[in-house]
């Protein structure tokens, strides 16, 4: 969703309270909510028109209420942190999440989730290619991973496993392609000048990620009839705005601020499991042995980089998997 890299190494309390995982709790079912949230949405909304709208309205929500409680100094930025918000903007929020809706007309919402937790070992590999060696295990686990993603590709869709719209073999490799996006918006922004006030920051990345989609909804020539609208596609969609934009972020920067790095770390590979189960219970979606053992080695090859990169408690090394 957005980038917290400002938090991250934060030090915890040495005896966390009971609220702080309470909100890792929350992080844990709403971020693996968000993709059962998006396969309801794009049942009754042009993808790229509810996209656009959830963010620019989750943002102006989020904004009050950070000018409520911070006031106007919490966006104080420079050129060069407004320019990296705004690419962390077009990357995340409108490549990211724009991607990956337009794919769920296609691609089971548990798939999408199990191949966005690719997410860690990308940012892994951007950080090799720009000269910083990652260790033998975490590469050892960027490469089940590559097996992993490459099970999940090639098994091709199975019955009952499709979008709403049925499966389309491209739909997969469009997800893929936005976790590359999600990991490079959340590369740059732990590497290029950005605000100190991460609530700041995600109101702007979401403002500038909405109004990117909004124009590519308006190019795609969507015409949404709102009023043939069911209450169930206004039910998801205000879920994926205000719980999922609003709540979940600021429980996870709660977290992130009074539990070990580490600890928090661990939704990489939990939202993915709870995407699946949600998945399946309520959206009755199936999937093959082929797509399930693909989804697990993916799954265990992100255990194996977070722990190995455990020590290092660095920046950039993991990015919030929500869309």
């Amino acid at each position: 969703m957005v980038r917290h890299g400002n938090v991250v190494g934060v030090n915890a309390p040495s005896r966390p309270s009971a609220l702080a995982w309470v909100a890792l709790g929350v992080v844990y079912v709403l971020w693996g909510s968000t993709y059962l949230g998006n396969r309801l949405v794009v049942t009754h909304f042009p993808p790229l028109f509810a996209a656009a709208a959830r963010f620019l309205v989750g943002g102006a929500l989020l904004g009050l209420i950070v000018l409520a409680v911070r006031g106007r100094r919490a966006f104080r930025m420079t050129w060069s942190q407004l320019g990296t918000t705004a690419l962390a903007g077009l990357l995340l929020p409108a490549w990211g999440n724009g991607l990956v809706v337009v794919a769920q007309q296609h691609v089971a919402s548990g798939l999408a989730a199990m191949l966005i937790a690719s997410v860690p070992m990308w940012i892994v590999v951007l950080r090799a290619l720009t000269g910083d060696a990652p260790r033998r295990a975490t590469v050892g686990g960027v490469g089940l991973g590559v097996v992993g993603l490459a099970v999940l590709l090639l098994a091709g869709p199975s019955a009952g496993s499709g979008g709403v719209f049925g499966s389309a073999w491209w739909g997969p490799w469009l997800v893929v392609l936005a976790a590359v996006g999600w990991a490079c918006g959340t590369f740059a922004t732990t590497r290029l000048p950005a605000p100190s006030d991460p609530f700041a920051l995600a109101v702007v990345q979401m403002l500038v990620g909405g109004a990117i989609l909004a124009a590519g909804s308006a190019v795609a020539g969507d015409r949404p009839d709102l009023g043939a609208v069911a209450p169930e596609g206004w039910w998801a969609w205000a879920y994926l705005t205000v719980v999922v934009s609003v709540v979940a972020f600021s429980a996870y920067a709660y977290a992130l601020a009074a539990l070990p790095v580490s600890t928090v770390a661990t939704y990489a590979y939990v939202n993915p499991v709870i995407a699946v189960l949600l998945g399946a219970l309520v959206a009755g979606e199936r999937f093959s042995a082929a797509q399930l053992v693909g989804g697990a080695v993916v799954l265990l090859a992100v255990v194996v980089v977070v722990a190995a990169e455990r020590p290092r408690n660095r920046r950039g090394q993991l990015a919030p998997s929500t869309v």
